[in-house]
């Protein structure tokens, strides 16, 4: 696995919040993945991101294959091959060979319901365009949501093969893979276990979500990660959230055009920072070196890259989340 920007700290030299978050995630995932370890320049949206994912994907009894089915969907409608790769690999650990491969294959389910729910995850791109809501529980629901954040960050932060010379493609490889990780995939996970990482303060649990724990992991990645604004102008911050809502989550036919033609009329010191966001939200894989590199002129850090990147993802995500409460939109 090859971080396209820049070399987190190794895993075994985390401490404080990070080394808590690895913890739990070798206790009951599949160890500081590399998803994770691109996030843990700013803790407080690692920790966020594995309580959204943990209590909406791991944790509960709803059908942990429909959430995997749902993963795996809303990857291929945001074109994270990374993350469709993965969680192929996890329907094969769940016993799902045959609907492990038609989704790698780009098909439709045969099961009417499972073709439903790769529908409905798809059309969650498009919010608007498709009128879409959710008539499911909140773990489908914050699965869904959980990797609209998560296909984002990794696009822009990782390259796109889960293993060396893209072999997780192989279908041979995949039910191997599946076997070696059954057990960790099949394991029930309580809920609420990862709450105790987050600073969760008094943020409202959004209606969606009932009193789940899924609900109070949301709301704090989305506070999380929407300081990455902070890094931006008021103009800038106003540039991102318009063109998510306007833009509804087509993907740019040539997203390097598309957005430098949109922060024309940003000052000139947070062009790049509007282009780097504006790419996070809609066409990650995007962004480049080069921007990367403008970007660090005035912000060297890579903790200050990774908000950025968030802010882009959260802001994309946010938007199919006001499709469940249109009193917020």
């Amino acid at each position: 696995m090859t971080y396209r920007f820049f070399t987190p700290t190794p895993a075994k030299l985390a401490t404080g919040l990070t080394a808590e978050v690895y913890q739990q995630l070798r206790d009951e995932f599949l160890g500081p993945v590399p998803t994770f370890q691109a996030l843990s320049a700013v803790p407080e949206v690692l920790a966020a991101t594995w309580a959204l994912m943990r209590e909406a994907l791991l944790a509960g009894d709803t059908s942990r294959v429909d959430r995997e089915l749902v993963a795996s969907a809303v990857s291929r409608a945001n074109r994270c091959q990374f993350c469709v790769d993965a969680h192929v690999l996890l329907l094969h650990a769940l016993g799902e060979p045959k609907l492990a491969e038609v989704i790698a294959r780009g098909g439709t389910p045969s099961e009417p319901r499972h073709a439903e729910l790769a529908r409905w995850a798809e059309a969650s791109r498009s919010p608007r365009a498709a009128d879409w809501t959710s008539p499911y529980r909140p773990e489908v629901t914050g699965t869904l949501l959980a990797f609209h954040f998560i296909n984002r960050v990794v696009s822009a932060l990782l390259d796109p093969d889960l293993l060396p010379g893209g072999l997780q493609r192989s279908p041979l490889v995949r039910s191997v893979g599946g076997r070696l990780y059954a057990r960790a995939a099949r394991e029930l996970k309580e809920p609420g276990r990862s709450l105790p990482l987050l600073d969760a303060g008094t943020t409202a649990s959004p209606s969606w979500a009932g009193d789940s724990p899924v609900g109070v992991a949301y709301a704090t990645l989305r506070n999380a990660a929407m300081q990455g604004g902070d890094l931006l102008s008021d103009v800038a911050r106003r540039t991102v959230t318009a063109t998510v809502r306007w833009e509804d989550g087509r993907y740019p036919d040539r997203p390097a055009d598309w957005a430098v033609d949109l922060v024309r009329d940003v000052p000139g010191a947070d062009r790049v920072g509007t282009r780097i966001a504006l790419l996070a939200a809609f066409a990650p894989s995007a962004v480049t070196v080069g921007d990367v590199a403008l970007w660090r002129m005035s912000h060297p850090a890579d903790a200050d890259l990774v908000r950025l990147v968030a802010y882009g993802a959260i802001t994309a995500t946010d938007h199919v989340a006001r499709a469940l409460s249109p009193a917020h939109l």
